[in-house]
């Protein structure tokens, strides 16, 4: 058979051909690599050794057959990484037939229940703290989502994303962002309004954490800038020399 091969990008002979190989037929012995390679066990559980310490394979003890058990090797998560995956791309067109039949609403509603379900399993957790530590929890929260968050204190707190674990969408689908600030604004308990945006080529996105003395005040204000940033807002003009008013859709981002 061939075009099944496939190089990765930064590791070239036997230990890309071992992490290929384990690839089609895991979890492998070094001596079922050492006779697929014509080379010696010894040679391969070097390489082996190697990938391991880069955190791309493991192994474990298995038995087969008669006699002692064996250790048989297999790729590890980061290892299986290494290889091309079409998420974004089947994602995209996932949302782009929710956008066909719903509008661009519907595509955020998807995401915006995505974050409520976040939301409710973090606010437990964070309802009894002051708003500078659930800013800080809520931080690491997306940091592990894969958002590379953090939250600074002071007289103005602010909330960092330096990476958008979901770029390649939100690059087709800007709308989705509402969700995102709503879902912060759920679990910190207040208005966030974002200031910088990567999605507009900025290096992160910036949201300032407005503490909720004034919560009538606030909550007008929030509900005014979550209408805004929809995507089906529509904008009154003020009508001019006597003219009537009219409605104006705002461009929405293809």
């Amino acid at each position: 058979m061939t075009g099944a091969t496939l190089p990765i990008p930064g590791y070239r002979g036997l230990r890309g051909d071992v992490l290929v190989a384990l690839k089609k037929a895991q979890p492998l012995t070094a001596k079922e690599l050492g006779v697929h390679f014509g080379v010696t066990p010894n040679a391969l559980r070097r390489h082996l050794k190697e990938l391991e310490v880069e955190g791309l394979v493991r192994y474990q003890r298995e038995i087969r057959g008669v006699g002692g058990p064996v250790f048989a090797y297999s790729l590890t998560e980061s290892g299986e990484r290494l290889f091309p995956r079409a998420y974004d791309a089947a994602l995209n067109e996932v949302l782009e037939l929710v956008r066909q039949q719903m509008g661009s609403d519907g595509v955020v509603e998807l995401f915006r229940k995505r974050w409520a379900d976040i939301a409710e399993k973090a606010k437990p957790e964070l309802a009894d703290l002051p708003l500078n530590q659930r800013a800080q929890r809520l931080a690491q929260l997306l940091t592990s989502l894969g958002y590379m968050a953090e939250a600074s204190e002071g007289e103005n707190s602010t909330l960092r994303e330096h990476n958008c674990a979901i770029r390649a969408v939100i690059e087709r689908f800007p709308e989705i962002c509402v969700a995102e600030k709503r879902f912060l604004e759920e679990v910190l308990g207040t208005h966030v309004t974002r200031q910088t945006h990567i999605a507009a080529g900025a290096n992160c996105c910036e949201y300032c954490i407005h503490p909720s003395d004034s919560s009538g005040e606030v909550a007008a204000v929030s509900a005014a800038a979550t209408a805004l940033e929809s995507p089906s807002f529509v904008q009154i003009e003020t009508p001019r020399h006597g003219a009537s008013a009219r409605h104006v859709a705002l461009q929405e981002t293809p």
